[in-house]
C-alpha cells in the first residue's frame, strides 16, 4: 500500500493510508498521509499472533474473532478517512469496505496480493485446511467449483454481523460469501506477477493484474551488516518476514547450525526481539531488519516463511529459496515455488539444522535452479505494479468524471486492516 500511495502522490494525487495505529510512525515516515483504523492489530502480540499464524485455525480465527467483531468500529473509522475522499482501496478482509464506499458514494476497488484468494479451479491453490481439494479439482472443475461455493455457503454464517450491519444503514445485506461483495466493486486488483500466477478464466470479471508493488526503506540497511556482506561470499538469508518473526521458535538457532554444517555465511533476520542464540563466529550476522531489496540480491539463497512479500522480493533478486510455511496463503506460495523449480519447501514442525542443510545443497548445487531463479526475476523486474495499479485507479476516476492529473485535491483512501 506504500508502495502505492508514493506512485499516487507522484501522480498529484494526495493519498491516505488507513490501518491499525501500530504503523503510524511507519507511515508518517514515508511522507504519506496516516488515518487510524480500528481493529489494532499488533504482530507484537506474541499470543494473537500464534492463534493468527495457527495452521488450521488461523484463517478462521482472523475472520471470526478479528475482523467480525470490529465491523461496525472498522465502518466508523473508514467512514472518516474517507471524508473527501474520491476513490476507496482496501484489501480482501476490510468486511466494512463496500458499506463505507456506498454510504460516502465513491468508488471502491479490491487489492489481492496472492493467488490463493481467487480459489480458482484452473489454478487450484494449496490449502492446509483441505489439501484435498486439488485433487478433486484435477479430477473434475466443476465438482471443485461447486465444492468451493458450498464452502463459502457453509461458512456464511461467519458474516452474518456484517450483513446486519448494512441492514441498520438501510443498505442491502449483500451476498453470504465471504468474498462476494469484491466482484462488485470497481476493480479487483490482483497484485502478484503472472510469475506466481497467470490469469485464469474464472477470475472475476472486473479483475486486473498489475504485478506487485514494492517498497521496503522503511530503515536502512544497518552499517555491521553491509560490513559483513563486504568481507566474504554470499550468504544464506535466513528470515520469517514481518509477523512469523515474531514467534520464531527454534528456528534460528537451527538454521545457524544448518549454514555451519554445509560451510556457509549466514544472515539471520531475527526481528525487534532478538532470540535466544548460541555465540556466533564470524560465520554468521544477525540483524533486527535489512531492506530485503537491498540484501537479498547479495544472498546466495533465501530461506524463509513463504509471505507474499517475501517470495515476492526473493524472486525479484534472483535467488533460490527454502520455504518454510506457517499458515494462510504460505503453504500455497511455497508450492508454486516448487513448481516453478527455484524452490524447496520443509514443514514448519519437519525444520530442523539437517533438513535445512539437506533442502539448501538440493537448491545450491542445483544449476538448473539458479538458473530459473535468474529468468523469473528478469520478468519480475520488467514489471512496475504500483504504476500498473495507480493507472487502474485513474481509469476509474476518469469513469467517474474526476481529472487525475495534477491535482493536489484529488485525494484517495487506502485501507490495510487485515
Amino acid at each position: 500500500m506504500v508502495a502505492l500511495a508514493l506512485e499516487l502522490q507522484r501522480r498529484g494525487h494526495t493519498p491516505v493510508i488507513a490501518t491499525s495505529e501500530y504503523y503510524r510512525e511507519k507511515i508518517a515516515s514515508t511522507g504519506v498521509a496516516f488515518h487510524a483504523a480500528r481493529p489494532n492489530l499488533t504482530p507484537d502480540d506474541k499470543g494473537l499472533l500464534r492463534a493468527v499464524m495457527d495452521e488450521h485455525g488461523g484463517p478462521e480465527y482472523v475472520i471470526r474473532r478479528l475482523m467480525v467483531p470490529a465491523v461496525r468500529e472498522m465502518y466508523a473509522d473508514l467512514m472518516e478517512a474517507a471524508r473527501g475522499a474520491d476513490l476507496l482501496l482496501t484489501a480482501e478482509l476490510v468486511l466494512a469496505a463496500d458499506s463505507v464506499a456506498e454510504k460516502a458514494d465513491i468508488p471502491w476497488i479490491v487489492a489481492t496480493l496472492a493467488p490463493l484468494s481467487f480459489m480458482s479451479r484452473y489454478d487450484p491453490p494449496i490449502l492446509i485446511q483441505a489439501p484435498w481439494l486439488g485433487r478433486i479439482a484435477a479430477f473434475s472443475k466443476p465438482l471443485y467449483a461447486s465444492l468451493v461455493a458450498l464452502s463459502q455457503w457453509g461458512i456464511r454464517h461467519w458474516t452474518e454481523p456484517v450483513r446486519q450491519m448494512r441492514r441498520d444503514l438501510g443498505l442491502p445485506p449483500g451476498p453470504g460469501g465471504l468474498f462476494g461483495p469484491r466482484q462488485h466493486a470497481a476493480a479487483l486488483l490482483a497484485m502478484f506477477s503472472p510469475v506466481v500466477g497467470r490469469p485464469q478464466p474464472d477470475w472475476p470479471a472486473n479483475t486486473r493484474q498489475t504485478g506487485f508493488a514494492f517498497y521496503d526503506r522503511h530503515e536502512p540497511m544497518p552499517a555491521p551488516l553491509a560490513a559483513f556482506l563486504d568481507a566474504g561470499d554470499p550468504p544464506i538469508v535466513f528470515t520469517l518476514g514481518s509477523a512469523a518473526v515474531f514467534d520464531p521458535g527454534e528456528f534460528y538457532r537451527h538454521s545457524a547450525e544448518a549454514a555451519r554444517s554445509i560451510g556457509r555465511r549466514a544472515v539471520l533476520l531475527v526481528g525487534p526481539e532478538q532470540p535466544s542464540l548460541p555465540p556466533f563466529d564470524d560465520l554468521v550476522a544477525v540483524a533486527p531488519y535489512a531492506p530485503f531489496s537491498e540484501l537479498f540480491p547479495r544472498a546466495a539463497a533465501v530461506v524463509h516463511q513463504g509471505g507474499i512479500g517475501t517470495t515476492a522480493q526473493t524472486l525479484r533478486a534472483g535467488r533460490p529459496m527454502v520455504i518454510v510455511p506457517f499458515s494462510h496463503d504460505q503453504p500455497d506460495n511455497a508450492a508454486r515455488m516448487v513448481r516453478l523449480g527455484i524452490g524447496a519447501v520443509i514443514g514448519r514442525r519437519q525444520y530442523s539444522a539437517a533438513t535445512a542443510a539437506q533442502a539448501l545443497r538440493q537448491v545450491l548445487d542445483d544449476p538448473a535452479c539458479g538458473a530459473r531463479a535468474a529468468q523469473a526475476a528478469a520478468q519480475i523486474q520488467q514489471e512496475n505494479g504500483a504504476a500498473n495499479a495507480a493507472a487502474v485507479i485513474e481509469q476509474v476516476l476518469e469513469s467517474r468524471g474526476l481529472a487525475v492529473r495534477g491535482l493536489a485535491g484529488s485525494r484517495q483512501s487506502f485501507d490495510e486492516s487485515g
